[in-house]
Parts: structure tokens; C-alpha cells; sequence
């Protein structure tokens, strides 16, 4: 576990402001506050905590208001704080909250937050300099209130080391996972994943959402085809293979693609035998040709590229920050 002590839960503590989306919270609450007895472990690996500058806070459009919920001093005892947004964006937040943020910052806290929460990092001034996500909504208003910030528009989320920011509310899900995996490795995230019935890694990035008029298709699910795939990634698949098991033409199936996962078959193929690849790795095997055969990248060469570009690591790194059997070098 790269955060936190192993001989308690990560503590994380999720700030809740005035106007906070409600969803987002929930997110949060959802990914580390919930038992998870389908893991098999001793305890919890994570704690949370809702925090409020005031007793009483009154959420996005006053759906509920929460109540019963700590005082920011649990920042103070946070490993990771979680910052939820609000849709008032252009209203800066309190003093107190900003204060908290940088303090939390200041001692060497995670930082992480959900949608527009990117607006507090950046008030806070952690952000200056930096890589950054939010909605594309509100792209152009960060820009014009934050200018020094580096603005990454069509990602969903960005990982700043100390400070991770996700693109939208379900993108936060995305980072959500994503911190799993780096806390955990990937058996432990996929199974989180499952839980929540949510892709453990989604291709593309935000420009997939922006507003654009709906597709009038009656395609059926990709559900099964992408299922029956993922049980033969060491397989030489191809895109006419897949068109074939589904009945249809190469272009009607990449147009499916399109339209239910925003990315085509090809892409798709390559991003499960990366993931493939990636728990290989993590599970402790040593021979870069056994891990790209086994999961269908064919040679150590092409193993090496696509994980480079997928991760940003050789296998070696991969290995020494993911895996469980210590830092040796991969061997092809």
C-alpha cells in the first residue's frame, strides 16, 4: 500500500461546502467508505470521514442538507483529502476551506478532486504551474480565473503526484479506480470495479461527452462480444474476427464502438491486452515474452511500447511500483 500505514486504514477525508454536488459525495463515500468483505482481508483499507466548515451544510440547489458531520480538523488527520464540486464556481470558496486545503497540502497529504473542485485547488494555489482537469463545461471559466494552470480539456482525469484532479462527476469514478490501482494494485481495483459495475479503465477522454446531438441507433449491447474477447486476448484476434462473431459488417462494428464506448475495436483490443498485461506483471511474472503472448501483444518490443504509452513506465518500473514480488528486472 503506497499510502498510508499498513496497520491502519488510509484515512480519507472528504470536504463537504456550501452548494456541494451531493453525487460527488456519494462517489467518494461509495469507492473508499464501504466495507468490502469480497476481498478477504483482515480489515478496511480505507476510512472515511465527511467534514463541514459549519454544522450544517446545505447541498447543490437544497435537495438535503447534512448535518452530524465533523469539523475540518479531521483534515488535519487525512492521507488523502477529497474536495467535491459545486456548480457556483465563480463564488470563491471560504477561508477556512482554502486554509484546510493548503495546510492538508503543506504536510504532504493526497490531494483529489471531483469535477469543479479543480476551481479550489486552483484558489488555493496548488495548482499554479501544473497539469489539471475539470469539466469541460467550465473549461473557459478556469482558464480566465486560473490562467497559470496548465488546463488539460479533453482528459479525465490528470495525476500531478500529490494532487489529482478528475474531469467530471463519473470521472471521478475513473480516478476513483485509478487510485486503487496505484494504492493496491490492479486484482484488488478491477475487483472494486466490479462491484460498482463500472469499466475499470475507460479509453478517450472528455471531448467523447461534449454536447453533440444523440445517435438514433438500435444496435444491440456490446456486453457480450466484448466478454467473449476478453477471454481470448492471448488469441491473434482481429477487428474482421469481431465483426464476425457479432453478425455484422467491420464498419457497422466499428461504428457500434463509436457510439457505446467512444473508441474503436482496435483501440479497444489494445487497451485489454495492456490491462492483461499489466496484472501479468503485477502478479509476479518475470519473462516480458511469456506476458506478451500471454496476453496477445506478441513480442517484448511491442509489450514495451504500449505499456510506455499506456502508463508512462517501462515493465521494469511497472513492476517495481505495482507488483508484488520487489523490484527485480523483467526479463525477455
Amino acid at each position: 500500500m503506497s499510502q498510508g500505514s499498513s496497520q491502519r486504514p488510509h484515512r480519507v477525508a472528504v470536504i463537504v461546502d456550501e452548494g456541494t454536488n451531493p453525487f460527488e459525495v456519494g462517489v467518494a463515500t461509495e469507492l473508499f467508505g464501504l466495507p468490502r468483505p469480497e476481498l478477504g482481508l483482515p480489515g478496511p483499507l480505507y476510512e472515511v470521514t465527511l467534514c463541514a466548515p459549519v454544522p450544517e451544510i446545505r447541498m447543490n440547489h437544497g435537495f438535503f442538507t447534512l448535518t452530524g458531520v465533523r469539523g475540518l480538523d479531521a483534515v488535519a488527520e487525512a492521507d488523502t483529502l477529497v474536495v467535491p464540486g459545486r456548480p457556483d464556481n465563480v463564488v470563491p470558496r471560504g477561508p477556512a476551506v482554502l486554509d484546510a486545503i493548503r495546510h492538508a497540502h503543506a504536510r504532504g497529504a493526497r490531494i483529489v478532486s471531483f469535477c469543479t473542485g479543480t476551481f479550489a485547488l486552483a484558489e488555493a494555489g496548488l495548482l499554479d504551474g501544473r497539469r489539471a482537469a475539470t469539466h469541460w463545461r467550465w473549461a473557459d471559466s478556469f482558464r480566465h480565473l486560473h490562467p497559470k494552470v496548465l488546463l488539460e480539456p479533453d482528459v479525465l482525469f490528470v495525476d500531478e503526484g500529490g494532487l489529482l484532479t478528475a474531469a467530471g462527476s463519473a470521472a471521478a469514478l475513473d480516478l476513483g479506480l485509478y487510485i486503487w490501482r496505484r494504492d493496491h494494485g490492479a486484482e484488488i481495483a478491477n475487483h472494486v470495479s466490479r462491484r460498482l459495475v463500472f469499466a475499470a479503465h475507460r479509453d478517450g477522454g472528455q471531448r467523447q461527452f461534449v454536447e453533440r446531438p444523440v445517435p438514433q441507433v438500435r444496435d444491440e449491447s456490446l456486453a457480450p462480444l466484448l466478454a467473449w474477447a476478453q477471454e481470448r486476448l492471448g488469441e491473434p484476434l482481429t477487428v474482421a474476427e469481431l465483426a464476425a462473431r457479432a453478425r455484422v459488417s467491420p464498419a457497422t462494428l466499428h461504428r457500434r464502438f463509436r457510439a457505446q464506448l467512444g473508441t474503436t475495436p482496435l483501440a479497444w483490443l489494445t487497451s485489454e491486452r495492456v490491462t492483461l498485461a499489466c496484472r501479468l506483471i503485477e502478479r509476479g511474472e518475470e519473462r516480458l515474452d511469456v506476458v506478451a503472448a500471454r496476453s496477445g501483444l506478441g513480442s517484448a518490443a511491442n509489450l514495451r511500447a504500449r505499456l510506455r504509452q499506456a502508463t508512462g513506465l517501462s515493465p521494469s518500473a511497472y513492476r517495481r511500483r505495482f507488483g508484488s514480488g520487489g523490484g527485480e528486472a523483467l526479463v525477455s
